[in-house]
């Protein structure tokens, strides 16, 4: 059975999550803008209630993935302090200004995060040249990628995603996600032989987790 991890912009969806079998959740705030860094508080309280893991989404705004230097120390001091709760891990990823993977800047932000594994979100996608940046993304210390297969959903970028997992080779985990549903994990499983998948599993274009939804990602 595959692995899910579902995206959760609140904390109602990270326990509609969990209590529907998720194997781990994304949390995040800002929906509107595909993800940024979720508040302390909010994390705080969210780490007490579940017990899966909760990996952390570190983003300062929405929009290109290219920041500033006092964007990327903002990362670095939220990144610190979510530490401090016993979350298992971040997500994040920069680029520089040619769209390739930023490998000082993200190197930097894995080894702050140290022991706790860490996600390149869908950057990826954003990112040129598909087997550069995988390269890249290993190389930063990166256990995971999201991504879509550099196409804008996993039904277009599934050719992509089966080669992405082919020359891993177990080397990074390939977290398939990006239009990622119940309807077609399927397909998606068989073709690209990847183990783990990512949806926020909203179906009505709200802004919660649907409980039915998980339980079919994960039943697939």
């Amino acid at each position: 059975m595959s692995k899910i991890e579902i995206a959760c912009f609140n904390p109602e969806s990270a326990i509609i999550a969990f209590e529907n079998g998720a194997d781990r959740i994304e949390l995040c705030d800002g929906l509107s803008e595909g993800g940024t860094t979720p508040g302390f508080e909010t994390t705080r309280q969210l780490r007490e209630k579940i017990n899966i893991p909760i990996f952390v989404m570190i983003r300062p705004r929405g929009g290109d993935f290219t920041y500033s230097e006092s964007e990327l120390e903002q990362m670095k001091k939220d990144l610190v302090q979510l530490k401090s709760l016993n979350v298992d891990g971040f997500v994040f990823g920069i680029l520089n200004e040619n769209d390739e993977v930023d490998i000082a800047r993200n190197k930097a932000l894995v080894e702050l995060a140290a022991p706790f594994q860490c996600t390149f979100h869908r950057a990826f996608d954003r990112a040129k040249n598909l087997e550069d940046s995988l390269e890249k993304v290993i190389e930063c210390g990166f256990t995971t990628i999201l991504t879509s297969g550099q196409k804008p959903n996993v039904s277009e970028g599934k050719e992509n995603l089966k080669k992405l997992v082919e020359l891993s080779d177990g080397r990074i985990e390939i977290l398939v996600g990006g239009g990622l549903r119940s309807s077609n994990i399927e397909e998606l499983i068989a073709f690209t032989n990847a183990g783990y998948f990512h949806s926020s599993a909203i179906t009505d274009g709200g802004a919660f987790a649907n409980p039915a939804e998980v339980v079919a990602l994960k039943n697939k």
